[in-house]
């Protein structure tokens, strides 16, 4: 990995920054993207709210050649049905989806010019498992997974792979109020087969793993790094 120029939306905290902090010390040349820039990373950082700025405007420092993007703003938008509005699932959308094809977009021609690239989304189990109080969450989700397999295909012969990773309950300041007291945290770990809920770290190595050269065989796929929940009873 050393050398290479990777690219992280969301890096200033929780999965993106557990990431740029391993890619660091992997020799990667780092560029992240977002409203505030990583502490204690070295990067070439551009501001862009994913939900306000045009992509093509905010990303103004990109390489000419990319070896990798990863995207990873998200939502935990947990309401019953009935109390969602049709602008949570608008907003639900905006960060999960239209903000990674913008990023994707803009991106495109510099992953090609890797002639070998890695793009890596981020879903949720809860695209899997039907889960109450997920519903936008879930769709926004899925729509991420139903764009990661077809991008790997029409990629596919310009060498760019596409991936996701679904995560189950991981330990972010997205997730503070499902993880703010001891009784809380305890109910999570043993929601989970393995018996704990995720770290950033869990989640971040899988990421690196797909941006590595190792995962070059590696294209369309949905992993679930959940603890067993996605898969075990």
């Amino acid at each position: 990995m050393n050398g290479k120029n990777m690219l992280i939306i969301g890096a200033s905290s929780g999965i993106g920054y557990a990431l740029a902090k391993q890619l660091q010390t992997q020799g990667v040349t780092l560029f992240t993207a977002g409203r505030q820039p990583p502490q204690g990373i070295t990067s070439t950082h551009m501001s862009w709210d994913v939900t306000q700025v045009p992509a093509t405007d905010a990303l103004n420092q990109l390489p000419s050649v990319l070896h990798g993007l990863v995207y990873c703003p998200g939502t935990i938008n947990l309401k019953p049905f009935h109390r969602l509005t049709i602008d949570d699932y608008r907003r639900d959308l905006n960060i999960n989806v239209l903000g990674a094809v913008a990023a994707v977009h803009t991106a495109y021609l510099a992953l090609k010019q890797a002639k070998g690239s890695s793009i890596v989304l981020f879903s949720t189990v809860a695209a899997k498992l039907g889960m109450g109080l997920h519903s936008s969450v879930s769709i926004a989700k899925s729509a991420v997974e139903g764009m990661t397999k077809s991008l790997a295909a029409e990629f596919a012969p310009v060498s760019i792979r596409v991936n996701a990773v679904a995560p189950s309950l991981t330990d972010t300041p997205l997730a503070q109020t499902l993880l703010s007291n001891g009784e809380k945290r305890e109910a999570a770990n043993k929601r989970h087969p393995l018996g704990r809920f995720g770290t950033p770290d869990d989640i971040a190595s899988m990421a690196a793993y797909l941006l590595s050269d190792q995962a070059s065989w590696i294209t369309g796929q949905i992993i679930g790094v959940d603890g067993g929940m996605g898969s075990l009873k």
